[in-house]
């Protein structure tokens, strides 16, 4: 099993588990699939797309159990990259946390798994 991880707006992920469906940010919208970082990625993907930002959730997943919509693909430095091609059931997800502030400003993670 590989986890991989997905930074959301806790109002946007109450809407998914709310309709059964969640389809992604504006920025997965505009790419054409649901971004997603592996526990060596997320931290970065943090710092880089969600700095200073409060009311957000971390999302944990098996990305053995989203099939062959799940690709690999360089993106950032060239490291590959999760992404989900199509819609993700909210039942797939393992585990929801919620991913704070702390006092540097920087988001206080949970233990990731690699």
């Amino acid at each position: 099993m590989t986890t991989i991880y997905k930074i959301c707006p806790a109002p946007q992920w109450i809407a998914a588990e709310r309709t059964g469906v969640f389809r992604g940010s504006d920025v997965d919208h505009r790419d054409g699939f649901i971004h997603f970082s592996s526990g060596a990625q997320i931290i970065e993907t943090a710092e880089k797309h969600f700095a200073g930002q409060i009311d957000l959730l971390l999302l944990r997943l098996d990305s053995t159990k989203l099939g062959d919509r799940l690709k690999w693909e360089p993106s950032r430095g060239g490291a590959l990259f999760p992404h989900l091609y199509g819609d993700l059931d909210p039942a797939a997800v393992m585990r929801v946390e919620p991913l704070p502030l702390g006092p540097d400003g920087r988001h206080v993670f949970p233990v990731l798994d690699d």
